[in-house]
């Protein structure tokens, strides 16, 4: 279950992790009343669970009411990658002196949280070569190694203590929570040289939400994802027409932003988690099949003991029973991968050796569709 913004703030100010002051509005005159209570400037954020928010203009920053009226009006009906807003936060314009960039995830191929650091934050994160990258215990992070990591991106004085509070307290959330992922870009470092958490990514183990029934008021779920929840997986529609599957909800998070800036448009994201079957895959498909808007499936699926064959079977037994008739892309990791293209031979499916591969063969057929 990936939290909105807001929601992600509401767990941090929870163990807290400083926040900036914010309100949350669906209307405009909301919006006018909540920047005047904050005071100019102010910020407008789209409350969407996928990335690229900033890229995408839906974040504005407003210096007046004017401002506000214009900026809120721009943004409730601004769809980002196939997503409309479910509301606008209303946010207090930060100090910022500089930006950095911090994450804990659940590294399933290890069993234990991962942590990245960088010095730079902000937009194309990815990009940025010098980070941090640690493994965690199981009791999480320590204050002697986030004040080792506080040196190696050369923090010191006000900013490292600050730093050390941050991290340690996030790390205690991911671990409170049974968070998938906890995100920070960017982690502003302020003038008086404190650490400021400006945006919050965090995706919560939907097999843990029966331990955390407050979890439960964030869930927004439709008669499709309900489906979905009985069979095991998660399931978030979207308004796109490409369906999105994988196994791990960070994985399929990034697979939906490679897709997007492949030109795609995602219809849904389904994350089938644990161990990859014949019958899991099938059953995904059965669940996708019943959006009607979908006319491609995009797979990323990683496991290095993963039987492509079987998951190629899954495929070939929907279509064969005309569950699916669509065009299908997969990037499959695991044993058997020649054996897998040799049975999908024929079909509309594809498979491939890396997901840059098959993003390539998707933009392909997406362009050929645009020109029909």
């Amino acid at each position: 279950m990936r939290l909105l913004e807001y929601q992600g703030k509401e767990l941090f100010d929870k163990y807290g992790i400083r926040i900036p002051k914010a309100i949350l509005v669906t209307k405009l005159q909301e919006a006018e009343e909540a920047a005047a209570k904050l005071g100019y400037p102010v910020v407008l954020k789209a409350q969407l669970t996928v990335g690229g928010r900033g890229k995408a203009g839906a974040i504005l920053k407003c210096k007046t009411a004017t401002d506000v009226e214009i900026n809120f009006n721009q943004l409730i009906s601004k769809e980002i990658k196939g997503e409309l807003p479910r509301g606008i936060l209303v946010e207090e314009l930060a100090n910022i002196e500089k930006e950095l960039y911090l994450s804990l995830f659940l590294d399933r191929t290890k069993r234990c949280y991962s942590l990245i650091v960088s010095a730079d934050g902000g937009v194309d994160i990815e990009k940025v070569g010098k980070k941090v990258i640690i493994d965690l215990p199981l009791d999480g992070l320590s204050d002697l190694a986030a004040e080792e990591i506080a040196r190696k991106i050369g923090l010191s004085s006000n900013t490292a203590v600050s730093f050390i509070d941050f991290s340690t307290k996030l790390s205690e959330l991911v671990k409170g929570e049974e968070a998938e992922l906890a995100e920070v870009n960017p982690l502003a470092v302020l003038h008086d040289g404190s650490i400021m958490a400006l945006d919050a990514k965090v995706i919560i183990d939907n097999n843990a939400l029966f331990r955390h029934p407050d979890l439960k008021k964030y869930e927004q779920i439709s008669q499709l994802e309900m489906q979905a929840e009985k069979n095991g997986f998660s399931l978030v529609e979207l308004n796109g027409n490409i369906a999105i599957i994988g196994n791990g909800a960070g994985l399929v998070m990034s697979t939906l932003d490679m897709v997007s800036d492949a030109g795609g448009n995602a219809g849904c994201f389904l994350d089938f988690g644990g161990r990859a079957t014949t019958e899991t895959i099938y059953e995904a498909l059965k669940v996708i099949s019943e959006i009607k808007k979908i006319n491609i499936i995009f797979v990323n699926l990683f496991g290095g003991i993963v039987r492509t064959n079987l998951v190629a079977q899954a495929i070939l037994d929907a279509y064969q029973h005309n569950l699916i008739d669509t065009p299908l892309f997969a990037r499959i990791s695991g044993a058997e991968s020649d054996k897998a293209k040799e049975m999908l031979r024929g079909t509309k499916a594809k498979l491939y050796d890396t997901v840059e591969d098959a993003i390539i063969g998707l933009s392909q057929t997406i362009s050929i569709m645009k020109e029909k």
